[in-house]
């Protein structure tokens, strides 16, 4: 296994689940722990989601979701079926600082995002007809703790043909957004951020053999991932 972070998971991980998640456990704790956050409320959440089914904002029929990070490996929704997929337009990026779930106000950490240009190779999920509301309610909730991600429908390319999929691009207005930052600081965060999610690194780590598996290795974040190991192995 690639996941070969040292055990510096802080006590209170709480992992990331599907009960945590409905729960609003997940949510409850980015507010108590961090002030500067405000999570999305239940009202938020729903217009949210509402609005990306005009006019009526109820889904007509089964709907894809396009995972490109932890949704690959961790997708905590019900799905009846699965492809690998590429979608053009926008690629994968350590783009998201984060102060909570993969790191610290003390050691920020990094997460990814869909930005601009490129293209990106990852999985689509098919939510079936009758679990729509309840699946897609779990995923808002786990996606959209907070508006640093805008949810965009995508053309999703699959070995069966295009799907049309909802994917969670970065918002470039968001106080978090990083931009574009040299690869030696991206692996110098990665290496050193912890949350109560775990380290950083195995957010990496775990990307990175998925896309293996699936036979969609992503040359830049195996290099990556390459680097943070010897930067752990150093300190």
């Amino acid at each position: 296994m690639m996941n070969d972070c040292p055990p510096e998971i802080p006590d209170n991980v709480i992992p990331l689940t599907r009960e945590n998640i409905r729960s609003g456990k997940i949510r409850e704790w980015v507010a108590k722990h961090d002030q500067h956050f405000t999570p999305m409320s239940d009202e938020d959440l729903a217009a949210s989601r509402a609005a990306m089914f005009p006019p009526d904002g109820k889904p007509d029929g089964a709907v894809w979701v396009f995972g490109y990070g932890s949704l690959i490996w961790n997708p905590a929704f019900e799905f009846d079926q699965k492809r690998s997929a590429t979608v053009y337009g926008v690629h994968r990026r350590f783009c998201l600082q984060t102060f909570l779930g993969r790191g610290s106000r003390e050691r920020p950490g990094l997460m990814l995002a869909l930005d601009r240009g490129g293209c990106c190779r990852g999985v689509v999920f098919r939510i079936a007809p009758e679990h729509v509301e309840s699946e897609l309610d779990v995923i808002w909730r786990r996606e959209m703790v907070t508006s640093s991600y805008k949810p965009t429908w995508m053309t999703a390319m699959t070995p069966q043909g295009p799907v049309k999929a909802i994917g969670f691009a970065i918002n470039r207005k968001h106080e978090r957004y990083t931009g574009v930052l040299p690869e030696e600081t991206v692996a110098e965060t990665i290496a050193h951020a912890s949350g109560f999610l775990g380290p950083c690194c195995e957010y990496l780590f775990n990307t990175v053999e998925h896309l293996d598996e699936i036979g969609m290795p992503d040359a830049g974040l195996t290099r990556l991932a390459k680097r943070v190991r010897e930067i752990r192995a150093q300190a």
